[in-house]
């Protein structure tokens, strides 16, 4: 195998699948890349047994072949190549090692043969689907912070896609929860999107489908199987086992008919919030809001660091009542309110709360309250 690369193009396709690569693996092929040339191009391929990443780019090739070579240490040298390089990828036979130069740099790296790298099969597939790049994104991006990392209930450690009819209308739908909160946003589905299966994305996936968005087209074509996720983004493909499980009944624990309405200016209750969880004890993180005609009064106690107390303005004309929330998960809500003003909506102090946000009606949130 022979060829040549520009730096920038090596880099990038290097940097979506590299990632997929665990540290320490007790698979030492595991931590190689597969290299693959043929005329033309070279493509990259990368696993940890439970998801794949490929990716493909443009290069001077003049002997094919394939070898694999130690994923993070060939991105490394690449990254650390100065700007506008051109890198030459050098493998014979009689040398087991990838020769890797650029101007009067020269590296060595130890290989081990293409035959042995696991492959991903792309078996029971269904019809693919078309999205928006923008629209999954944002799905992504509403609900991912809610996904849990708990192992003991590993059916929870991944967001749950699947298409829903809704006064009529087909939705795609994304739903993550650690049980004590949950975060769920839902876009208008593609054509040919319902009847696909509902599959958990397990975190790790979402991640890497997340950091290959960046870079993707205007639009993403995705596949599902009742075992298996596939991404396509233009030349890079991510596909991944998903979660074998059953996703709780989530819509059970969304609250329809709470009559408790307060508007809130949505940066101002996270500073306030941030502020006064400065003394929270670490563990509860619990701050108690309680709430009076016009007024929201923060307040954290710690029997420690001692107590902290703020007071802001609200739209909110019912009875007096006191609840407490983790502070963290108060702020990560906070974090995707797209407009100016969240809108809380209260039952009672135990019961759980309703966060919207005005200026998109397609996203949810619950919290599940503390005792204070």
């Amino acid at each position: 195998m022979k060829l040549t690369i520009e730096r920038q193009s090596l880099i990038k396709a290097l940097g979506h699948v590299q990632s997929v690569v665990e540290r320490r693996n007790t698979i030492p092929i595991l931590s190689n890349v597969l290299l693959s040339a043929e005329k033309g191009g070279l493509s990259f391929s990368a696993t940890d047994l439970d998801m794949e990443i490929v990716d493909e780019t443009k290069a001077e090739v003049s002997i094919p072949g394939q070898i694999t070579a130690p994923a993070h240490t060939l991105y490394e040298i690449v990254r650390k190549l100065p700007e506008g390089a051109e890198v030459e990828l050098k493998f014979q036979g009689d040398d087991p090692r990838l020769a890797v130069s650029a101007g009067r740099s020269r590296f060595n790296l130890p290989v081990l043969p293409a035959g042995d790298f696991p492959v991903m099969s792309s078996d029971g597939l269904s019809g693919r689907v078309t999205l928006d790049t923008e629209a999954l994104i944002r799905l992504i991006d509403k609900t991912r912070f809610a996904i849990s990392t708990e192992e003991t209930r590993y059916y929870l450690n991944g967001l749950y896609m699947h298409t829903v009819m809704e006064d009529g209308e087909a939705k795609l739908r994304a739903v993550a929860t650690d049980g004590h909160r949950l975060a769920l946003a839902e876009m208008s589905a593609p054509e040919g999107a319902l009847g696909l299966p509902g599959v958990i994305v397990p975190r790790k996936t979402i991640q890497e489908a997340r950091r290959l968005l960046d870079d993707a087209g205007e639009t993403v074509e995705l596949q599902l199987s009742t075992a298996k996720v596939r991404f396509e983004f233009g030349r890079a493909a991510l596909t991944s086992k998903v979660i074998d499980g059953s996703f709780p009944d989530y819509m059970r624990v969304i609250p329809r008919d709470n009559q408790k309405v307060v508007r809130i200016d949505n940066a101002l209750f996270a500073a306030a919030v941030d502020r006064v969880a400065t003394i929270s004890a670490e563990k509860s993180r619990s701050v108690k809001l309680a709430l009076e005609s016009g007024r929201l009064t923060l307040t954290v106690r710690n029997m420690e660091a001692g107590q902290a107390v703020e007071e802001i303005e609200i739209e909110y004309d019912g009875e007096a009542f006191e609840i407490g929330f983790n502070a963290r998960y108060l702020l990560d809500v906070c974090g995707q309110i797209g407009g100016e003003i969240m809108e809380l909506r209260f039952a009672d102090p135990a019961s759980p709360t309703l966060v919207l946000d005005p200026t998109d009606a397609g996203v949810r949130y619950v919290l599940m309250p503390l005792r204070v």
